[in-house]
């Protein structure tokens, strides 16, 4: 069985994963990458509806609760899954995306707001740093479009603008990340 191969999108709030991701889920899907998406949540999510049958059984006290139809399933458990068995279920795609995580140790890219959100740079697996366009010093410019350095030396991975999504993608594909 192939390993699926892993990328988180780790970030403080605001700071433009939920917008990233979808954008670079579109040019992945153009590209015919078949792929999964976990996000995680810190707090408690509600995704039933009130008054339908499973919120009924999770009312009543079901620990697990599983509806499907043609083309659609879904679980809902009153317990937090482990990032690892969540990722078990997606053994059919080329490519999970994960929002969230920060100390999971797959290879990461990691969106700063701004240089106060530097710390997220310690977090193991760091592949990529993706910021605002602002904190790009042009004069600090590789020959590859949308990346260079922010204040500060000695980074753990390149600089990307979060607008360069066409530069994002390639890092996802690239042997980094593999």
């Amino acid at each position: 069985m192939k390993e699926v191969r892993v990328v988180q999108l780790c970030g403080y709030k605001n700071s433009g994963k939920t917008t990233l991701l979808a954008a670079v889920i579109r040019q992945l899907k153009a590209r015919g990458v078949r792929l999964a998406v976990i996000k995680h949540d810190a707090h408690q999510f509600k995704m039933d509806h009130p008054g339908t049958d499973t919120d009924q059984f999770r009312e009543a006290g079901a620990d697990a609760v599983a509806i499907t139809s043609p083309g659609r399933t879904a679980v809902l458990m009153e317990a937090e899954t482990p990032l690892e068995t969540l990722i078990g279920a997606f053994r059919d795609v080329d490519l999970v995306l994960v929002e969230g995580f920060k100390q999971a140790a797959y290879p990461k890219l990691v969106l700063l707001r701004d240089e106060a959100d530097a710390g997220l740079l310690q977090l193991q697996g760091v592949m990529g740093i993706v910021v605002p366009k602002e904190m790009i010093k042009p004069q600090k410019m590789t020959e590859e479009p949308g990346r260079g350095q922010t204040v500060g030396s000695d980074l753990p991975a390149p600089v990307i603008s979060r607008d360069d999504v066409d530069a994002i993608v390639a890092l996802i594909l690239s042997s980094e990340a593999q």
